[in-house]
């Protein structure tokens, strides 16, 4: 599983480390490669936003992610690509078009959300209490996601 923002800094590296540490849990991880990406090249090579990584930490998780964008190989070797709103979704699916041999399924992350929260809106501008609020829609969306999945 792919999980996909607009940088790879915020949102896309909260779900990968929570949908890490759910497989982990789980004892899944031969069964799950996870990762997230980004639909631009804005943040390459960066490591997540502070926030993000102390609202990890707060949680108990850890993660030595640097941001890098999505490649065409990722839509032919992922199972699915999951994305945190609709610019991410038209974006993807149109590089999608442009891949030979899509197979990634290419969906909202929100679409597994209990609390039915379709969009996970992008914490960048906000407070410390908008990254726990993207850290709590990631850990429901995931949870029900890998039950889907397992």
């Amino acid at each position: 599983v792919s999980l996909v923002s607009i940088g790879n800094i915020c949102r896309s590296p909260i779900a990968e480390a929570v949908f890490r540490k759910l497989v982990s849990d789980e004892k899944l991880e031969h069964k799950w490669r996870t990762d997230s990406a980004a639909v631009s090249d804005w943040n390459v090579g960066r490591f997540p936003d502070s926030r993000a990584l102390s609202c990890l930490r707060n949680h108990g998780i850890e993660t030595a992610h640097k941001a890098r964008q999505i490649t065409k190989e990722d839509f032919q070797t992922f199972d699915h690509i999951l994305c945190m709103d609709e610019s991410n979704l038209r974006d993807l699916n149109r590089k999608s078009n442009q891949v030979k041999d899509c197979k990634a399924k290419i969906e909202l992350l929100g679409t597994y959300d209990p609390q039915k929260q379709l969009i996970i809106e992008d914490p960048y501008y906000g407070s410390e209490k908008d990254f726990e609020t993207v850290y709590e829609q990631c850990l429901r969306c995931c949870k029900a996601f890998l039950e889907k999945y397992h």
